[in-house]
């Protein structure tokens, strides 16, 4: 199920089996629409403070139809399976159809369609984090991740009991954090000495929790590198196999012409 959320809601984008331009395309179309996703978001902010003239939204919204809009016929124009994209991708022109600003003028209340955008956004984070999913499986660093989130919740608990400068376990957490990463903003920190000791400790030990966690991703995408590297050395020998028996072919079409010339009696 949760493989084929993006699916469910019709926004599978374009198939790995189509075109590679296709493929390649409707990545590059993914960050903006994220970006736009964002934006509808804030714009819905920026109406419910009244902080722009209403006349900006409307434009913002016509924009963010049209751009919805031309992703739609590029991705269309680029696909060799046109009938496949649409059927994987009605989520967009329920979007598109519903979405159309000159709809919520003529009817008010078709103007809370605009939430279908956001499903877009859902969409292609999920898409985002099962990219996360693999990097984190890679190199334990999902559970270096989660070691290092319970550190910062137990110590910042910890420090909450041991120093009075850190009033509740929140704001201990909040120390915690910023000592581990080696922010350290000093809006918190401890007066005690058994409170410096402990972050002293912390501070250690969140140098070295970053230093694997620095040492996990390095070794990500190095690993990616050598896959791409492999890959094409694989595509290298097959292609240099191919060019081996085109010769094989060709010297033996050049024996047999030899002798047949050999066979063939002189007059």
């Amino acid at each position: 199920m949760h493989a084929n959320l993006p699916g469910f809601f019709g926004l599978s984008g374009v198939n790995r089996r189509e075109k590679p331009l296709a493929v390649k395309v409707g990545h590059w179309f993914e960050w903006p629409m994220i970006l736009l996703a964002f934006w509808i978001i804030l714009e819905w902010y920026i109406e419910a403070q009244a902080l722009a003239p209403i006349a900006i939204t409307q434009y913002t919204d016509w924009f963010i139809w049209g751009f919805f809009v031309f992703e739609t016929c590029v991705l269309l124009s680029l696909v060799e399976n046109k009938k496949r994209y649409l059927l994987n991708n009605w989520g967009s022109l329920v979007i598109i159809s519903a979405g159309m600003p000159l709809l919520w003028d003529i009817f008010p209340h078709a103007g809370g369609l605009r939430a279908l955008r956001l499903l877009v956004l859902f969409s292609l984070l999920f898409n985002m984090s099962a990219a996360a999913r693999k990097i984190l499986s890679r190199n334990h660093l999902g559970t270096t991740l989660m070691v290092s989130f319970i550190i910062v919740v137990l110590a910042g608990t910890l420090m909450a009991v041991i120093d009075s400068n850190i009033a509740t376990p929140l704001d201990g957490i909040w120390w915690a954090w910023v000592t581990i990463t080696t922010v350290g903003y000093g809006d918190l920190v401890p007066g005690s000495t058994a409170g410096r000791l402990f972050g002293a400790v912390l501070m250690l030990l969140g140098i070295g929790l970053f230093s694997m966690l620095t040492a996990s991703f390095s070794a990500f995408f190095l690993s990616q590198q050598e896959e791409k590297i492999s890959k094409q050395e694989l595509d290298n020998k097959l292609q240099l196999l191919r060019l081996q028996q085109q010769v094989d072919r060709l010297e033996g079409k050049i024996d047999r012409i030899l002798i047949e010339k050999e066979i063939t009696p002189k007059d």
